[in-house]
């Protein structure tokens, strides 16, 4: 029986089935027009897009930003980037649903300025309350078990951690964490942050992981678009290797061509 992805194996979240395993950022990419020629070629689950940081209540630029969004009839994914109280995080969360009327909210809460790394003290109570408040929450974390276990015990659906710290492109850190953590939780993973090269993506594939979250490593290649085809090959080599089932890893050398025919002075 044949195990390889196919629309059969679609990345299923709250409910909602999509057919890519790539989510894609909206920033930092050189121009508009660009941005949205790697979004047709990733074809993406949803994109990510931050309501702080485009400012679309105040800014015309921000606006068609939006505009633009919704011309590429991908789901938008709206992020609480930026937010570091727990009340900003919520309150903004709250705005980005009145502006693209969808429930699905990337929670981002950062503890520090220089790692970006998400404030873990807070970042399950604040996922809790959106919960409640109907929000289909999508956290940022980190590799952490039991961050990521409360987590899921407040109602999470799914959960996001690092790879490495934001716009670093350094791959899994901690390779240990990160795949004790996908044998020890059952709900949907999806790595977030850290992903430089498309190996990088098919790598945690590999492991189990049921999505990637990219922005920067599209963004800045030196050829976004490319790029970003690039990465949505990966992300689905990655998951039909792991549906296949790798190889066991063995210290010795075992002979890949059978013995039979083989002269008698080489079967010593």
């Amino acid at each position: 029986m044949n195990n390889a992805s196919t629309p059969s194996d679609p990345l299923v979240l709250y409910g909602q089935t999509f057919q890519s395993r790539l989510l894609l950022g909206t920033a930092r990419y050189p121009s508009p027009a660009t941005m949205e020629a790697a979004v047709r070629r990733a074809r993406p689950a949803m994109v990510t897009a931050s309501l702080r940081r485009q400012q679309v209540a105040d800014s015309n630029a921000g606006n068609s930003f939006w505009e633009l969004l919704r011309q590429f009839d991908v789901p938008v994914l709206p992020n609480t980037a930026g937010c570091h109280s727990v009340q900003e995080a919520i309150t903004t969360a709250h705005m980005a649903r009145e502006v693209f009327a969808t429930p699905w909210i990337k929670l981002e809460l950062i503890g520090d300025d220089y790692t970006l790394q998400p404030d873990t003290l807070n970042l399950v109570d604040v996922a809790g309350r959106l919960i409640k408040d109907g929000f289909k929450v999508l956290p940022y974390c980190t590799e952490d078990l039991v961050l990521c276990q409360r987590l899921v015990d407040v109602g999470c659906q799914a959960v996001m951690p690092w790879a490495a710290p934001i716009g670093t492109g350094k791959g899994p850190v901690n390779p240990y964490a990160l795949r004790m953590l996908r044998e020890r939780l059952a709900v949907p993973m999806i790595v977030d942050a850290g992903l430089g090269l498309p190996s990088h993506a098919c790598q945690v594939m590999e492991w189990g992981y049921d999505g990637v979250l990219l922005n920067t490593a599209v963004a800045l290649a030196q050829d976004p678009v490319v790029m970003a085809g690039a990465f949505a090959g990966a992300v689905q080599a990655g998951r039909d290797a792991h549906l296949a089932g790798a190889m066991l890893e063995h210290d010795a050398a075992q002979p890949s061509t059978p013995v039979l025919g083989t002269p008698f002075w080489h079967e010593a």
